[in-house]
């Protein structure tokens, strides 16, 4: 590890972030692995929620996946930029701030990544999302009562 990614390890566990990570990795009965970069992986997360290929709350990257799903390195580099911006945002105002992100991506394009300014700045397609464009607010009401609404598309 980097010099820096101690000083976000260190942070993170500080701020209580990769401690609440931890604490929802125990919840969801998740198994625990070291990962690269101060990442810890907690796979096989068994709560419904969030619905996501694979979340991150202060360093800890929570799937329900097994740990083979973290082979993609696009992947673990999107989840390691999370775990920045916990750092950067002291912590757990992380989760309300990305939940208006996702309210807002959502009123424009129908998708909780598109316009995420988290997600975009973690690399939309390093987390497998598609990039969908701006669309006329009707149309998104009409895809959330249609049933044909957008999800993430996770690796």
């Amino acid at each position: 590890m980097t010099a820096w990614q101690w000083v976000k390890v260190i942070g993170n566990f500080v701020n209580l972030s990769t401690l609440s990570g931890l604490f929802a990795g125990l919840l969801g009965r998740a198994t625990f692995t070291r990962g690269p970069r101060g990442l810890i992986f907690a796979n096989g997360y068994k709560l419904g929620f969030p619905i996501a290929g694979a979340f991150t709350i202060g360093n800890v990257v929570l799937s329900k996946h097994d740990r083979a799903y973290f082979g993609n390195a696009a992947l673990v580099r999107h989840e390691e930029r999370h775990s920045w911006q916990y750092f950067c945002l002291i912590g757990l105002p992380m989760l309300p701030l990305y939940v208006i992100g996702v309210a807002v991506s959502f009123l424009l394009t129908g998708d909780p990544a598109s316009r995420n300014p988290f997600e975009r700045l973690a690399n939309l397609d390093d987390g497998g999302y598609v990039e969908r464009p701006v669309q006329p607010i009707g149309r998104t009401v009409a895809q959330a009562f249609s049933g044909r609404r957008s999800r993430p598309k996770g690796q």
